[in-house]
């Protein structure tokens, strides 16, 4: 995890070294990423608009004229871009996460709720809540003030971890006090957006495609007390946001490549890569957890699809460690 994180700062000084960044190329990608995080957030909550359908509504509003779907779905897709702008300017009005406060939680989740539950926009539920297929308990609504108090305190005193796992935990630290009626996923993934902003990262996207993976990681950290599988999903989504501000600023193609992801049937397994280059399963695992092989998607059950391209990628690194003997360190800066 150290190593990840590592990687993360150092692909964040790289971006900072291109600031001032022109002002159409910043606001083209945000933008364009207003759009996806928009997309996304809804769509892991169920939310039936597609991606030019969130688009369409964000530009025109409830104008837009979306053939079959609910108003519901658009005033969703409004109000998140909504939030997206309160969370960018609380990014440049606060200091640093440790200024983020109770307000600033319940004034973004009152706009995620405004004409689509207005009685319980911005404020904590009065019912205890249940989530489908989950044996997750929550606090008891008398409970829930205190709760999101410590949950301040403890935002307040996190001055020496790295901003990423920062971010990461509050996500998930959120999720498990679910102090609302409904909202609570859109307000918690905003919530870590706000903290990354607030510390030089570019916002971060978890896929609607990676859902499975997303719950069940949720649930492995309850049940397991293993935050691992949630934090590989939180570092990878940064790190994708990361090089797409890298490789449009370099000009290389396909930029968005990371974010739409290619279709599950033209992906390979961890078993299919083995047997394409020769290598064992543990070798490509090894690979993969030391960074030098990038997993693309995951699978309905969990499992690590990879691009057809890694075969590439697992024949130059086994010829660099026979002509070379390289190093992992030294097959990343070759690899790269």
């Amino acid at each position: 995890m150290d190593i990840l994180l590592t990687q993360l700062t150092e692909k964040k000084k790289k971006l900072y070294s291109y600031k001032p960044l022109a002002l159409a190329f910043e606001k083209n990608i945000e933008e364009w990423l207003k759009v996806e995080l928009t997309y996304s957030s809804n769509a892991i909550e169920g939310n039936t608009l597609t991606r030019i359908e969130t688009a369409e509504v964000i530009e025109k509003g409830i104008g837009a004229i979306i053939s079959g779907k609910s108003l519901k779905d658009q005033l969703e897709a409004i109000n998140h871009a909504k939030a997206i702008e309160l969370i960018k300017k609380l990014a440049v009005d606060r200091k640093g996460h440790q200024f983020i406060t109770e307000k600033d939680i319940l004034d973004i989740h009152k706009i995620i709720l405004t004409g689509i539950n207005d009685p319980w926009a911005g404020r904590y539920r009065n019912t205890e809540v249940f989530i489908r297929g989950s044996n997750a308990e929550f606090p008891i609504p008398q409970a829930l003030p205190h709760a999101m108090k410590e949950f301040i305190n403890w935002l307040q005193a996190q001055q020496g971890e790295h901003p990423v796992k920062v971010a990461a935990d509050a996500h998930y630290k959120f999720v498990s006090i679910h102090p609302f009626i409904d909202g609570n996923g859109r307000t918690t993934r905003l919530l870590m957006n706000l903290i990354l902003l607030l510390n030089g990262y570019p916002m971060a996207i978890i896929r609607n495609e990676e859902r499975t993976v997303y719950l069940q990681s949720f649930a492995t950290a309850q049940n397991k007390d293993d935050m691992q599988p949630f934090y590989s999903l939180i570092f990878a989504a940064v790190n994708r946001s990361l090089d797409m501000y890298l490789d449009a600023l370099q000009k290389k193609r396909a930029v968005l490549k990371n974010f739409t992801s290619e279709p599950q049937e033209n992906l390979l397994k961890i078993g299919e890569v083995a047997k394409a280059t020769n290598e064992a399963v543990p070798t490509i695992r090894y690979w993969t957890k030391e960074g030098l092989l990038k997993v693309t998607d995951y699978s309905e059950g969990g499992y690590q699809l990879y691009a057809p391209a890694v075969i590439d990628t697992v024949k130059k690194i086994r010829e660099l460690q026979k002509e070379k003997r390289l190093t992992i360190v030294e097959l990343k800066k070759a690899l790269s």
